[in-house]
């Protein structure tokens, strides 16, 4: 009889198979254990996709935030802050004690799978149903194809069964004996995979120690829920492939959250790989009003859910703007101010209000800099493929996080103040196109999206430019020059490129029905008025016809 010691295994726990970037900006694989151990001398997790880092961080949140015992409350937190440190000696027994739930081979628990997990017919199954960038059915749209199908590493499989768990598409799956939910050999559609819901947000810090502190949001009153029955996936019973009842999974906290089995998968393969991989439906879950358990995403109210339920009010998460960068819609990111008695229409997320009252009681300094990561997915054809996959970051100064700071103050009117300017130059493309007598249809999409692109890397720069010492209204005033100088070339060389029709211009009538004449000219002066009333700072107010000196 085989003995366990011989049965092949690849615990993720010592294994080689998380990506990083070191403080050279050299990439290679550490293991679970090897993750924490060198925190310090890591600058990042770095996976193929920001969605397959963001699932990866989870886990290992989940793992930090049992070895620490929760933290059990701020101060608790703060010691780890202060000195710098993951307590790697309690990280250590944890992992491993259950170092044979973290195997991917397991012949009776395999890691976040289920060992006899079959279906009625038991087919075989293909590695493009758990790779992501493999679209199901049409592998000749990626890099993929005519090459690493038929096999990949385990180290590589591990990753994108973390990911598949957070953030698999929805569709019609693989049935699996013993679900009384499929039908015909078929389970249907019950949504995405969990955090795929998510409008996902973290903090990264100047390197990995700092950003797993910094996710790090302690169990305590006004802040996370202590539950006795939150538990990861790994310190729960295996599961089959029947979904578990609510009573049973919750979920009741942070862990239940970062390790939720929203799919039921089993790997094929051995140690030299992984051939295949059939995935089946898991525990549902529900998102609604989830904002103060789950602090990693973006949240809004949801009027169709409040009108159904006649209550206010209902938050949902809110999926980022794929359309749009990060810093467009930073006003949404940050922590709302207080809204008196109406509930907030949206919410940021808690690990960043949990960083703007660490900034407020000093307990981080306020001339640190972190970088806010945003990564969302959209999903197309009844959510049943990945379309995009969304990610963005900031590096900004943690008084931007604090209510009522100037800084955060200047940073939102900045971003304003683009909104503005470029607009005006959309409006300028649309007036061109009707000087000369075509058609405006996505002429102010077109210039909009070159103004966005011009101001993309100066906002960033400025943004990460802000020090406690700065001046706001100073540094606003240079940021609309900034501004004035883009948009307003971008401006000049539209007309330039708007033709003799354009100059000649012609009559049109306005929504009152009088005629106005457009032409280059007229269309050039009312861009001028618009962007002096957008950028007023920009401009030395004693000789108000006079540009901006370069």
């Amino acid at each position: 009889m085989t003995s366990r010691l011989e049965i092949p295994d690849f615990s993720l726990v010592d294994e080689a198979w998380i990506p990083v970037l070191d403080a050279t900006g050299q990439r290679r694989d550490v293991s679970l254990l090897e993750l924490f151990e060198q925190a310090g001398e890591l600058r990042m997790i770095a996976c193929e996709l920001p969605t397959q880092t963001f699932a990866i961080l989870r886990l290992a949140l989940a793992v930090l935030h049992r070895a620490s015992g929760g933290p059990p409350g701020e101060a608790a937190w703060r010691a780890l802050w202060r000195d710098r440190r993951l307590p790697l000696p309690d990280i250590a027994d944890y992992l491993g004690t259950f170092r044979d739930r973290f195997d991917l081979l397991h012949p009776k628990q395999p890691f976040y799978q289920i060992a006899d997990l079959r279906a009625d017919k038991g087919n075989t199954y293909g590695l493009e149903r758990l790779i992501a960038d493999v679209p199901n059915g049409m592998p000749f749209l990626t890099a993929r194809a005519g090459h690493g199908m038929d096999s990949i590493s385990l180290a590589e499989a591990a990753r994108w069964l973390v990911h598949c768990q957070a953030f698999d598409p929805s569709g019609i799956k693989t049935g699996a004996v013993g679900d009384p939910r499929v039908k015909g050999g078929k389970g249907y559609p019950q949504g995405v995979a969990s955090v795929g819901a998510l409008g996902g947000v973290y903090l990264e810090g100047g390197n990995l120690r700092e950003t797993l502190l910094l996710n790090l949001i302690p169990v305590a009153p006004g802040w996370q829920r202590a539950d006795e029955r939150d538990l990861p996936a790994w310190e729960r019973e295996p599961q089959t492939a029947v979904e578990e009842p609510n009573a049973t999974r919750g979920p009741y906290g942070l862990l239940s959250l970062y390790t939720w089995q929203s799919r039921r998968i089993r790997l094929f393969g051995d140690r030299g790989g992984i051939t295949g991989a059939m995935i089946a439906y898991g525990d549902q879950l529900d998102w609604q009003d989830r904002h103060l358990l789950e602090p990693m995403s973006v949240w809004g109210r949801s009027g169709p859910k409040e009108k159904e339920q006649k209550r206010t009010p209902v938050y949902l998460p809110r999926p980022h703007d794929h359309t749009r960068a990060l810093w467009r819609g930073l006003q949404t990111l940050l922590p709302p101010p207080p809204s008196g008695n109406e509930p907030a229409q949206r919410l940021s997320p808690l690990v960043l209000q949990w960083l703007a009252r660490l900034t407020v009681t000093q307990a981080v300094g306020q001339d640190f800099q972190v970088r806010p990561r945003a990564i969302s997915v959209t999903y197309g054809t009844q959510q049943a493929v990945v379309d995009e996959v969304f990610g963005d970051a900031l590096t900004m100064n943690v008084l931007v996080l604090v209510e009522k700071s100037p800084l955060r103050t200047a940073a939102v009117d900045a971003a304003a103040d683009a909104e503005a300017a470029v607009g005006g130059l959309g409006r300028l493309a649309t007036n061109l196109v009707r000087a000369a007598g075509g058609d405006p249809g996505g002429a102010a999409e077109r210039a909009t999206e070159r103004g966005y692109a011009e101001l993309d890397r100066e906002f960033r720069d400025w943004l990460a430019d802000l020090v406690p010492d700065s001046d706001p209204a100073a540094e606003r005033a240079a940021w609309q020059r900034t501004v004035w100088r883009a948009v307003r070339q971008l401006g000049e060389e539209l007309v330039e490129a708007a033709g003799p029709k354009a100059w000649v211009g012609r009559l049109i009538d306005d929504k009152n029905g009088k005629q106005v004449h457009y032409s280059s000219y007229q269309a050039e002066a009312w861009f001028r008025t618009g962007l002096a009333k957008a950028l007023p700072l920009a401009f030395d107010h004693t000789e108000q016809t006079q540009e901006v000196p370069q």
